[in-house]
């Protein structure tokens, strides 16, 4: 059993930058591959960024790459996600997910693969 708890959300103004985090606890975390996906209202949970467990490779959706950079720490078992450059388009909840024993390079982006997720945390940014 994994828990995934996010933090670091908050208002931000368009074009500046936030940092959000996802805090993981119980067994083997750090063997997980991880995921950031981001979620509006009325729309499907889309997927942003996702690092596997070594940290080694890394995927990013293309609306973010050169803006965003997923990161992990297993020592703290955290894995946080840099944001920069934010447009009013980053405005979300967005989730960590974590995921073992799968294809992760094939399946990296399919939220519906993903076996633990946090609560969430809301970025608004605004104009």
């Amino acid at each position: 059993q994994v828990q995934l708890v996010e933090t670091g959300g908050g208002l931000v103004q368009v074009g500046g930058s936030l940092r959000v985090s996802c805090a993981g606890s119980g067994s083997s975390f750090s063997a997980y591959d991880m995921g950031w996906f981001r979620q509006v209202p009325g729309k499907v949970r889309e997927f942003v960024a996702a690092v596997c467990w070594s940290g080694s490779d890394t995927y990013y959706d293309d609306s973010v790459k050169g803006r965003f950079t997923i990161s992990r720490d297993s020592a703290k078992n955290t894995v946080s996600m840099q944001m920069n450059s934010l447009t009013p388009e980053d405005t979300a909840v967005y989730y960590c997910a974590a995921r073992r024993l799968w294809d992760f390079n094939k399946d990296h982006g399919r939220h519906t693969q993903y076996t633990y997720w946090g609560q969430g945390t809301r970025v608004p940014a605004a104009s």
